[in-house]
């Protein structure tokens, strides 16, 4: 068979139903045999949606999520969702189209050099020169982006490749990886130490990120968590590692975290981090995080042991194997003047909202939201004050259900995302909250929902402002620059044009509703919700310790 033939059968061996792409003609050999298999493949309207598209596919099912992007300015506009991906730990197969290996290095038409281009932003990245190597490398592509710390594995195929006969029966491949060996049980003399510190604590706090979702561990952090009375913070990554109604469930910390999570953060006296890598919009000032807690860090990647901050116990390993150990070998010991303690801190700091302005507050928007969803509702968000509302008001229920950007920060991810997720798992309710920068980056996408009749629903939280940028100069620079949209679409006449269904939200108690009746009909559908362009979001400033929130802008001098 021919080398495109062969990567189509090596993807489905490989699981694969679903790939997100966009043709080119390198990748002409590609989609002739494409058209004699049962792959399904989703035409997007733009390069990048694909590369998020698979990575909210991959989010939201727990299986690999695959695109297609052709050579050149294909392949680079794929790589600022790779480096999204391999930011958050996303695992997915990146394909793109080459020039024939003759012609590379000689600056043909669409030729870049992707290798290079990727190679600092992916886990790993390959270029066969013949159709034999096709066998291994997808073997091993598929292993190593699932595999330890998960991530984007990028394969570059030059078009005579694709097009090369090959008897199948000659390959014998060798799908080995001697340098890559991920440790998956932790060191037990580092675990049980971490354990003799944890039974001795007095005033110990969890802090869980995106690992514990990615190693499907959420089950054993909540038994954990509730054998021992400690309670849980998250990361933006780790939300959904525990339900956030649960009464250990803490919130997620950080530059937009919940105020009265940072003050137990400051106060705990044995910090057990697993799977987050303490990015500085989670510990803010280094100098001043945590300073009275003994820190043990968890995490499959040893590179992110003590990268950032300083670690007392490092325990190179699974976070659900590790976890396990722990269960196996924890104290119960009595913790109720601790949790007492953070109970009182979190009453002692609950913000007082008002729910019935107009403009709407997004603070309102999100008690609708949540209002009209059930647990099982996968949200998807874009990146700015959209995505920090959510963050810090939505409570969510279980993990895969909370699909953002986090280390990238990517605007326009949220819509091609939630394309994804809804393709990873039909049956869910899909909603994707954006605002209207990011929904504006990536519109078109609106043509791939119609297309494939997908019943998602989004609502644009329309400020009329790139809304985050506006509150960082507005707070700190002393002036709102070039951050208004002074002209802004009719969202809801651009969905008509796509075909989809338009709605326009404006007065408190609309929205609930509308999300219910658009969720129920399981038809796309686009709601424009008019928000206050003046809110602002809690934060702590940069360079203050995650204890000194900024919560009350009402002496904010104009």
């Amino acid at each position: 068979m021919k080398g495109s033939k062969l990567l189509i059968e090596k993807l489905k061996l490989n699981g694969v139903d679903t790939i997100f792409g966009y043709p080119g003609g390198v990748l002409l050999p590609f989609y002739d045999a494409l058209c004699e298999s049962d792959l399904n493949h989703i035409l997007v309207r733009h390069e990048q949606a694909a590369v998020h598209a698979a990575d909210g596919y991959s989010r939201a099912s727990g299986r690999m999520g695959v695109c297609l992007a052709t050579s050149g300015p294909g392949a680079t506009n794929i790589t600022t969702g790779i480096a999204t991906a391999n930011m958050d730990s996303s695992p997915l197969i990146a394909l793109t189209g080459q020039v024939a290996t003759n012609l590379i290095g000689k600056d043909v038409f669409q030729e870049v050099d992707t290798l290079g281009i990727t190679m600092p932003i992916s886990k790993h990245n390959y270029q066969p020169q013949s159709a034999k190597q096709i066998d291994e490398m997808i073997d091993k592509a598929f292993y190593i982006a699932s595999t330890g710390r998960p991530g984007p594995v990028v394969i570059d195929f030059p078009n005579d490749v694709l097009k090369e006969d090959i008897n199948v029966d000659s390959i014998n491949p060798d799908t080995t990886t001697p340098g890559y060996k991920p440790t998956r049980k932790g060191n037990m003399k580092q675990v049980k130490k971490a354990i003799d510190i944890i039974n001795k604590s007095k005033k110990p706090i969890i802090l869980a990120g995106g690992g514990v979702i990615l190693s499907n561990a959420s089950d054993e952090l909540l038994e954990f968590a509730n054998l021992t009375s400690i309670p849980v913070a998250t990361t933006l990554m780790g939300k959904g590692v525990i339900d956030e109604y649960h009464p250990l469930s803490l919130g997620m910390i950080g530059m937009h975290g919940i105020d009265s999570t940072n003050k137990a953060i400051t106060e705990c006296d044995c910090l057990i981090a697993i799977g987050c890598r303490f990015s500085d919009r989670s510990v803010s000032n280094l100098d001043k995080f945590a300073l009275n807690a003994t820190k043990i860090q968890i995490d499959v990647d040893p590179a992110e042991i003590g990268k950032t901050v300083k670690i007392d116990v490092p325990i190179v390993g699974d976070a659900k194997v590790t976890l396990q150990e722990f269960i196996n070998e924890v104290k119960h010991p009595d913790r109720s003047n601790w949790t007492d303690h953070v109970t009182k801190i979190r009453q002692a700091n609950v913000e007082q909202l008002e729910y019935n302005n107009i403009p709407l507050k997004p603070q309102q928007t999100i008690k609708e939201i949540m209002d009209a969803v059930d647990e099982d509702t996968i949200i998807t968000t874009d990146v700015g004050q959209n995505q920090m509302w959510m963050a810090h008001y939505y409570k969510t229920r279980k993990p895969r259900t909370f699909i953002s950007s986090g280390g990238l920060g990517t605007m326009g991810f949220g819509l091609p995302a939630a394309i994804g997720a809804q393709f990873g798992m039909p049956d869910s309710g899909v909603l994707s909250i954006v605002g209207d920068g990011g929904f504006q980056m990536v519109i078109q996408e609106l043509a791939t929902i119609n297309e494939n009749d997908l019943p998602i629903v989004m609502c644009v939280l329309n400020n009329n402002y790139l809304g985050m940028v506006a509150q960082l100069q507005k707070l700190y620079n002393d002036h709102v620059y070039a951050t208004e949209f002074t002209a802004n679409p009719d969202f809801v006449k651009i969905a008509q044009a796509y075909g989809i269904k338009g709605e326009r939200v404006e007065r408190p108690g609309e929205l609930k509703e509308t999300i219910q009746n658009a969720l129920k009909s399981r038809e796309a559908t686009v709601i424009d919700v008019v928000i206050d362009e003046e809110e602002l979001l809690p934060i702590v400033a940069p360079g203050n310790s995650l204890d000194d929130m900024t919560m009350d802008f009402s002496n904010l001098e104009e």
